[in-house]
């Protein structure tokens, strides 16, 4: 499944700087289906390159990590399970700011 990810508010340093990424991504074998869990998953291990605890804390985005889906809150869309279709665009941004 082709998604679009992007990744703002700094979050970008964990993927090498690279913002905007077109990536394939298998669906889950069992159901044919990929939801934000499972892509969440698998951006923990394809992309995050480094400090992957800056990202996630279990099997979430850490808190004031924004997650959107085509421009909508996934939480308005479903969270974890929210099925993603192809060419949707997955958008993270953090919103925690050193000072």
């Amino acid at each position: 499944m082709q998604l679009t990810l992007e990744f703002g508010g700094g979050l970008d340093l964990l993927c090498q700087s690279v913002k905007i990424h077109h990536v394939d991504v298998t669906p889950n074998v069992e159901n044919g289906k990929l939801t934000l869990r499972d892509l969440l998953s698998w951006v923990r291990t394809s992309l995050i390159k480094e400090r992957p605890e800056m990202f996630m804390k279990g099997d979430s985005v850490r808190p004031g990590i924004l997650v959107l889906v085509n421009d909508c809150d996934w939480e308005l869309c479903g969270g974890h399970d929210t099925e993603l279709e192809e060419k949707d665009v997955v958008v993270f941004i953090s919103t925690l700011h050193g000072g």
